[in-house]
């Protein structure tokens, strides 16, 4: 027989297809256990206490009265004894989830003592929030560099039936399908953006946290774990290739900054010459205006300061 699958699609380039749960989750609620303490501690009295009189009985030569104590005793304490075992005490932020013979019955959330049949099985199981961080690993990024990167990830059992019945280890599970989703953000985006409007690991870090998290959650969807967030803790260059890539991007914030530079100079040079113009303070042929404009883009673009030279002579000379 073929499975049956369903498609969880969580984000834009990310689609995970997993089986089917076979189990969910369904809330029961047991008998109240105080109740059940006082029957307990009653038969067990009782069962005792009937097993001595009917060895006194049996002494004092009633036998027939004293036999049947001998066995109403000991049964009535062998039936506390199994009522006993089926007391549960369930703390806060803890669940039992109930199997008899091998079936799933339910799960008990809610807190306190309580008493189910002493036949089933039961299995602890916590559903308070956790923290889970992944090693640093060293990965490509999408441009083949290498990168080391660590993220942490806020989760808790939402299922309690998926997490015991469809993974082995859903703790386990979710350690590895969140070190793989770490790796999978890691390949499919570069460390930093060479075009306006890329995505890249360092630049975009929210949109990147937001994806990790939706693909760690298709991930661990089957293991019934709900996400709550997801941080990236570590993002830098490998040691091999991080002195290298810090020189690119020293070199790239210099072109930035000369090409501002320039920019700027461009437009003061314009306005210089406008207001020159408008002003009619002096009349400049095209040789005098390309020189004019050379000097200012010298004294305006130039990292150290200029000497100036003064011209006593004419404009021509």
């Amino acid at each position: 027989m073929t499975p049956t699958h369903n498609h969880a699609d969580t984000t834009d380039d990310f689609a995970l297809d997993v089986p089917t749960p076979k189990v969910t989750e369904r809330v029961i609620t047991g008998l109240p256990g105080l109740p059940m303490v006082g029957l307990f501690l009653l038969c067990l009295l009782g069962g005792i206490a009937l097993t001595v009189v009917g060895g006194n009985r049996q002494a004092d030569g009633e036998t027939g009265v004293g036999t049947t104590l001998l066995v109403v005793g000991p049964v009535l304490a062998v039936i506390g004894l199994l009522l006993a075992r089926g007391l549960h005490i369930v703390s806060p932020g803890q669940a039992r989830v109930i199997q008899l013979f091998g079936r799933y019955r339910g799960t008990i959330r809610a807190d306190g003592p309580t008493w189910i049949n002493p036949f089933t099985s039961c299995r602890r199981l916590s559903t308070r929030i956790r923290n889970h961080e992944t090693e640093t690993t060293k990965v490509n990024d999408a441009d083949g560099n290498p990168i080391e990167m660590a993220a942490v990830v806020v989760w808790q059992v939402e299922d309690t039936a998926k997490a015991i019945f469809e993974v082995d280890d859903f703790t386990e599970f979710v350690a590895i399908q969140t070190e793989t989703a770490v790796r999978h953000i890691a390949n499919s985006y570069p460390y930093d953006s060479h075009s306006e409007g890329e995505m890249s690991l360092r630049d975009n870090a929210d949109e990147i946290t937001r994806k990790l998290s939706a693909e760690i959650a298709a991930r661990v969807s089957s293991a019934g774990v709900r996400v709550i967030e997801s941080r990236i803790t570590r993002l830098a260059y490998a040691p091999e290739v991080a002195q290298v890539m810090l020189q690119r991007q020293q070199a790239g914030a210099v072109v930035a900054a000369r090409r501002l530079i320039v920019e700027g100079a461009v437009g003061m040079v314009e306005e210089a010459l406008d207001r020159l113009a408008e002003r009619d303070v002096v009349e400049l042929d095209e040789e005098r205006k390309a020189a004019m404009v050379s000097n200012l883009l010298v004294v305006l673009c130039g990292d150290r300061g200029t000497q100036p030279v003064v011209n006593t002579g004419s404009l021509y000379q």
